[in-house]
């Protein structure tokens, strides 16, 4: 009995296992488990039987053997016999259960896995097929070139008939795995109330009649569930879903995060660029996919907040759109333009999600900060660190023109074009990503890092001087400026029309160049002049042209300037250099100055060179973005870090070794910035110099940080930006020096 009541509780929990599915893939593996091991128990029940029959007669065949034997006689008759009786009574109960086993579960659970299953392993065989030609009719639809109009409306013909073809397999599918599911707890049922009903007039069963009641109401609710699930299978079927394309193929799970999911085709970054289909996702603000269902996914972006999204018009596939980020872009396939209309929003609004996500965790932390009470520093002006967040915001924003989107206008912009000196909204800064960083730098005004020099070289230019210069010819070319809510190509037109075709910037005559250059050359001499304590630089080689003289402005040295032969825009971008005028400077970067111009006639010095004898901090950062060559050398063999030490420019000297200027080059006299450091006893440059030196040194060693390294040029840094007279030892400890 104890046995008949484990096999019972067995087969009851059994009943609770669900069918085991997983997208294609379907398993019924209780019924047939239950099968083999009833047949296994069977089996091995007859084998029992037997060899027990076959003990209990060796038994006998013994006993019969010793009669003549009393001793053995008398222990067989009154000891054996009551040895024997329970090998000769068990038998018989167990064939009792095993010949009800046979009937109530093989043969009726056997003869259910024999031939349903069978039937739906071959609806299963149909139902793959169909998917694998779904499949075919996909990639031949995503390959149909939109220049060829009959290709595209075959393979437009053949995926409709697939995928409504598909769709009906797929309902008959799934109605076959709920009613297999449901015949199989039915069939089950009944084979074990068989079983069960058939022990129970031979073994009482702890609880057996509440069970077969329990069974009897589940058969009910099976044979209920199987026509529900008819029922509803007939009015699915009815319904028409040929318009309804989009809501098959992507799945949004607001529950687990995820905004979007379905196949999309990805193409390949390999040379081939190949084009293959894959699973993807928008959740985390991140965008993934997955080769298969079970893989690990891969991350194609980490933050959609540096990204954008645009349609893809110039490549043969249709339906095509890109997400763009600031190291790489992905370009993808949709199946249809309901589709990629539909992923394009999503990846916009898990944007704007995203967006909204940060602000309100910035404004949390915000808050703490203002109710966090003292400060370590209270006795003096608090440390002015590189901004970050709303600060860098609020500054940007209050230069002229700032407040729009320099492209389209689009109000309070989040996003900058550093080299450009612009402020621009989400799209507008996509966009600007999409040309190149040699066209456009993106940074965001909220959650990037703002260094002092890079926030002053965006308050010196903005969108209205930027507009003036790129935007000049714009009216008189009748040239639409797009608006907030255009589509994507044509604001996408413009930019490109604006900053890399160059069609609305207004070129000069010679004669109004001349006048610029004389006039920014007149103006780098009064700046020279002015700063006393700088060595005086020598003068051009002087040509032709008769000589034209400024006024002394001190007692020191005469200013001089000879007016040039032959102007150019990159000449322009070399006194403007010296001048510090950023904008004059993009003005001729507009024109097509080269940055690293060099002038032949001033000992082969270059736009850099200028902006450091200039003594401004913001005017080399300004050609530094615009890819300005921190090594290049004059005449002399002089870089701008050998210029920069010899004028004692400690804020200029920590800027170009932060761009990687070679501190070991040496000039015609072979002397490197250090030396010239060393003679010229200014103690801050050669810190930085000794501190760059061995921080190279040390880069390779071995769990070595070079955060330290890094606090002191961020010191000096905020020095030369904020309080540059704290750095002006040069003035303090040294006298005037006739120029190198």
């Amino acid at each position: 009995s104890v046995f008949i009541f484990i096999f019972h509780q067995c087969i009851c929990v059994s009943l609770c296992l669900p069918l085991s599915t997983h997208k294609n893939h379907v398993s019924l593996p209780v019924s047939v488990q239950l099968v083999k091991l009833c047949i296994g128990m069977i089996d091995a029940g007859k084998a029992y039987n037997t060899a027990n029959k076959q003990f209990v007669n060796g038994i006998r065949e013994l006993a019969q053997q010793s009669t003549k034997d009393e001793v053995i006689e008398v222990m067989m008759k009154w000891q054996l016999n009551w040895l024997i009786r329970p090998f000769f009574f068990f038998p018989l109960s167990s064939q009792i259960l095993f010949d009800q086993a046979q009937r109530s579960i093989k043969t009726q659970l056997q003869t259910f896995v024999k031939e349903d299953l069978r039937k739906f392993k071959e609806s299963k065989k149909h139902f793959d097929k169909v998917s694998e030609e779904k499949e075919a009719a996909l990639a031949r639809n995503a390959q149909a070139p939109r220049n060829k109009q009959h290709e595209v409306e075959e393979a437009t013909n053949i995926l409709t008939a697939t995928r409504k073809c598909f769709r009906h397999i797929v309902l008959d599918y799934v109605l076959q795995i709920n009613v297999l599911q449901s015949k199989r707890r039915s069939e089950i049922l009944k084979s074990v109330k068989a079983l069960l009903t058939g022990t129970f007039c031979t073994v009482r069963v702890p609880g057996g009649c509440m069970c077969v009641f329990q069974l009897d109401q589940l058969v009910v609710d099976a044979a209920k569930d199987k026509r529900d699930m008819e029922q509803k299978h007939s009015t699915i079927q009815q319904k028409d879903f040929s318009n309804d394309d989009t809501k098959l193929e992507y799945n949004v799970d607001a529950e687990k995060g995820i905004a979007m999911e379905g196949y999309l085709f990805k193409r390949a970054s390999n040379a081939f660029k190949t084009w293959n289909r894959r699973w993807f996702s928008i959740q985390n603000n991140q965008l993934v996919y997955q080769k298969k269902f079970k893989d690990n996914p891969t991350v194609v972006v980490e933050d959609l907040r540096l990204c954008t999204v645009k349609h893809c018009e110039d490549v043969e596939r249709r339906f095509c759109f890109e997400v763009v980020s600031p190291t790489k872009s992905c370009m993808m396939q949709a199946d249809s333009e309901k589709l990629r209309q539909a992923w394009i929003k999503a990846v916009q609004n898990s944007i704007a999600t995203a967006f909204r996500e940060r602000g309100d965790e910035e404004e949390k932390l915000d808050r703490r900060a203002s109710t966090s009470t003292g400060s370590l520093d209270s006795g003096g002006e608090p440390k002015e660190k590189p901004l970050k967040g709303e600060s860098a915001l609020q500054k940007v924003l209050t230069i002229p023109g700032n407040s729009c989107c320099c492209d389209c206008g689009q109000p309070d912009p989040r996003w900058a074009s550093i080299n450009l000196g612009i402020t621009l909204c989400i799209q507008c800064s996509g966009i600007h990503r999409s040309l190149g960083v040699h066209f456009s730098k993106v940074r965001s005004l909220t959650l990037d890092t703002w260094e002092p020099e890079l926030l002053k070289l965006m308050c010196g230019l903005g969108n209205q001087v930027v507009n003036g210069i790129f935007e000049a010819r714009r009216e008189e070319l009748v040239a639409r400026k797009p608006q907030p809510g255009d589509p994507r190509q044509d604001i996408e037109a413009y930019i490109k029309a604006k900053y890399v075709e160059r069609r609305f910037v207004r070129r000069p005559s010679d004669e109004e160049l001349r006048t610029k250059v004389v006039s920014l050359s007149k103006q780098e001499k009064r700046l020279s002049s002015s700063n006393e304590h700088l060595p005086p630089r020598p003068p051009p080689t002087p040509p032709m042209a008769m000589p034209a003289v400024l006024p002394p402005a001190s007692p020191c040295r005469e200013p001089v300037f000879y007016e040039p032969k032959d102007c150019s825009a990159g000449l322009q971008l070399y006194w403007a250099a010296g001048a510090r005028s950023l904008p004059d400077m993009a003005e001729a970067l507009a024109h097509g100055a080269p940055v690293n111009w060099v002038n032949a006639e001033d000992q082969k010095r270059t736009p850099l060179i200028m902006a450091v004898q200039g003594g401004s901090l913001v005017t080399c950062e300004f050609l530094l973005q615009n890819a300005a060559n921190v090594n290049q050398q004059d005449a002399q063999g002089r870089a701008p870090l050998h210029h920069a030490t010899i004028l004692g420019h400690t804020g200029q000297v920590c800027l170009f070794l932060k761009r990687g200027a070679n501190q070991n080059a040496a000039d015609m006299e072979e002397k490197t910035p250090l030396s010239m450091a060393v003679e010229a006893a200014n103690a801050d440059i050669v810190t930085l110099l000794r501190l760059a030196k061995m921080n190279e040194e040390m880069r390779e060693a071995e769990g070595y940080s070079d955060e330290t390294y890094q606090d002191i040029f961020q010191d000096f840094t905020q020095m030369a930006s904020n309080d540059p007279e704290l750095l002006n030892r040069y003035e303090q400890y040294n006298t005037p020096r006739p120029g190198p």
